[in-house]
């Protein structure tokens, strides 16, 4: 770094990669997450690209964004809009400048806003910035080709395959905007790349020559910026997407309870990546098969169950429609069984890579007869490690099958993840059927909480037959008697009931509140951004925001009727404020609800919450 460059320090900062599905922008902005998460600042990210398996190059459907949240003390979320543009082409800038600020720097690659590349992108003049109100004082303009292109030409690489490489040019510039070391970024290279050195190599040279760039043409529109830490609990940090912290929750929970983890599933997007993490894992005694479709995915996750494994099943929205009769089945036998829903957009194929929350119903009493399930909806990225230990304790200790929910924004999201200690966790203890009940124990006697003892096969004297059909409570045999199915029904349904959760927390003005948000699952960063906001401008607001939905905890009614207006904030259309209204006499509370497939925006939430109090 230059001594005559000026170094200015920030408090945080919201960058976006843009540019075609081929360009590399969600490697680009993991790498750039990565060296951020490991200086040790707190970042949260918004990956946002197409369904399209590769749409036309240079299309405007086809632009693929990466977007990342820098901050010295905690963020919350990826940010409204962005401060630093990365735009690969001029479809990327058309689309994507919407989500710049007003004073945002913009970075493109000249080489892509040709003729044809305009054309594409529906411009209508030869003069994009003039055409958008850009000014180009603002704009870093770089041939990103053709140097590219000039930096690998000694190395016997194609013009397609160097083309691959734009992405890094990219990533070193901001880099160098940011005063990031790249050592941390060609070890992630290295890494990623260890089977094909060359293509490492070849990458770290352009991150290397992107660098460079800003360096000696200072092409900064604002100086350098450092972002610097000033929070961060001491212990080992490693930048984690939701789906990969609920794959070593899910692991976490099978070591402590010292069983073997199993995991039946169905490649579905958002979820698919739980199935690649845990496939990696075979030293740790995870089983991962592949099934033929959902259904063979969970009977497969509740056979293991049977014989004495932490199984689990992954899935989203539609898949969790057609596991929906093995679900069921796990209720009816009270067996152990994790189902991970990834929400994504719907209905139907709806919008497989975007994110909602409008599963919530349907994990709660989306099956044919009372059939209850606890259900946890994990609120951040990191927060899928505790909510997948949590959920498998759940299932483990009360014999029942769990729904752990999280969303797209949340699984494919990243944030900065202090490795956890596993001795602090605590203890799993499944109810086992003791030894002295042998030779009285039938399979459905329970415990003294209602939860049915678990005899593993292979244990002499325990010999015994789950099925499908009502069985009776005291001998274990099938049985058609309406009061012994009453009865039945009812313990089920109370042994749910009765699993102790935590008590629902409120942040904020805890005491005086004049407005109560209420939320769940992953907009709990959305909403307390925008309750902090708000209180900064004096205004009197709480959250409470839920991670234990069935059962509800039981200060519930208590919490939610404090407080003389409340709001229930959810990406649906009131599908908790529903739920809610049906557990809590008398509660209703206003709404606010969005079904954009996109993350809530924190001043659109600032400008309706101050609506309902000035009302």
């Amino acid at each position: 770094m230059s001594e005559a460059l000026e170094v200015k320090r920030l408090d945080e900062v919201v960058i976006r990669f843009s540019g075609d599905s081929g360009d590399g922008m969600q490697l680009a902005g993991n790498i750039f997450s990565t060296v951020s998460a490991t200086v040790g600042n707190s970042i949260s990210t918004f990956p946002d690209y197409p369904a399209d398996i590769r749409a036309p190059q240079g299309s405007l459907t086809g632009v693929s964004g990466f977007q990342v949240h820098v901050g010295a003390d905690h963020v919350y979320t990826p940010g409204d809009m962005c401060d630093v543009l990365v735009a690969m082409n001029a479809a990327a800038l058309k689309t994507q400048y919407r989500y710049a600020k007003p004073g945002a720097a913009i970075i493109i690659d000249t080489d892509s806003f040709g003729p044809k590349d305009l054309e594409k992108a529906a411009f209508t003049t030869n003069d994009p910035l003039k055409e958008m109100n850009i000014d180009p004082d603002r704009v870093i303009a770089c041939p990103l080709t053709s140097m590219v292109r000039e930096c690998l030409k000694d190395t016997g690489m194609d013009v397609k395959s160097m083309g691959k490489c734009r992405n890094m040019f990219a990533v070193g510039l901001v880099c160098w905007l940011f005063d990031r070391d790249l050592n941390v970024a060609f070890n992630f290279l290295h890494e990623k790349f260890a089977k094909k050195p060359a293509i490492a190599e070849a990458n770290i040279k352009v991150m290397q020559a992107g660098y460079d760039f800003g360096h000696n043409t200072h092409s900064s529109v604002a100086n350098v910026y450092r972002i610097e830490t000033t929070h961060k609990e001491p212990g080992r940090y490693m930048d984690i997407t939701g789906n990969k912290a609920t794959a070593y929750g899910l692991m976490a929970a099978a070591e402590k309870a010292g069983l073997k983890l199993y995991l039946g599933s169905y490649p579905i997007t958002p979820a698919t990546d739980v199935l690649h993490e845990l496939s990696k894992h075979k030293s740790m005694g995870v089983i991962t098969v592949q099934c033929e479709d959902e259904i063979s995915g969970c009977a497969s996750a509740l056979g293991a169950s049977f014989a004495g494994a932490l199984a689990a099943t992954s899935t989203s929205g539609p898949g969790m429609c057609l596991k929906s009769e093995a679900m069921n089945l796990a209720v009816i036998m009270e067996l152990p069984l994790v189902v991970l829903d990834v929400q994504r957009g719907g209905p139907a194929t709806g919008l497989p890579t975007k994110s909602e929350q409008t599963d919530l119903l349907q994990a709660l009493v989306g099956r044919n007869g009372e059939s209850p399930m606890p259900v946890i909806a994990a609120i951040s990225p990191t927060d899928c490690f505790d909510a997948a230990y949590d959920a498998s304790k759940i299932a483990l200790e009360h014999m029942t099958p769990v729904v752990l929910m999280t969303d797209a924004y949340v699984a494919n999201g990243s944030a900065a993840f202090r490795l956890p200690e596993l001795d602090k966790y605590p203890a799993i203890n499944p109810p086992y059927v003791p030894e002295e009940l042998k030779g009285s124990w039938t399979p459905y006697m329970r415990a003294e909480n209602g939860t049915r003892y678990w005899a593993l096969p292979g244990r002499e004297g325990f010999t015994h037959v789950l099925g499908g059909l009502e069985k009776d409570d005291k001998t274990g045999a099938i049985s058609t008697d309406p009061e012994n199915h009453d009865l039945m029904t009812r313990k089920r349904a109370a042994k749910v009931a009765n699993i102790e959760v935590p008590d629902l927390k409120v942040i904020g003005d805890v005491d005086d509140a004049e407005l109560l948000i209420i939320g769940f699952g992953g907009t709990y960063g959305h909403l307390r951004a925008a309750m902090e906001e708000m209180r900064k401008a004096g205004q009197k607001v709480a959250l409470a925001h839920f991670r234990y939905i069935n059962p509800l905890p039981k200060n519930t009614a208590e919490v939610l009727k404090k407080y003389p207006h409340q709001v229930v904030a959810e990406q649906n259309m009131g599908q908790l404020a529903g739920w809610l209204r049906m557990r809590v006499d008398n509660f209703c509370p206003e709404q606010y609800n969005e079904v954009k497939g996109q993350p809530f925006t924190v001043s659109e939430l600032v400008a309706a919450f101050t609506k309902i109090i000035n009302k």
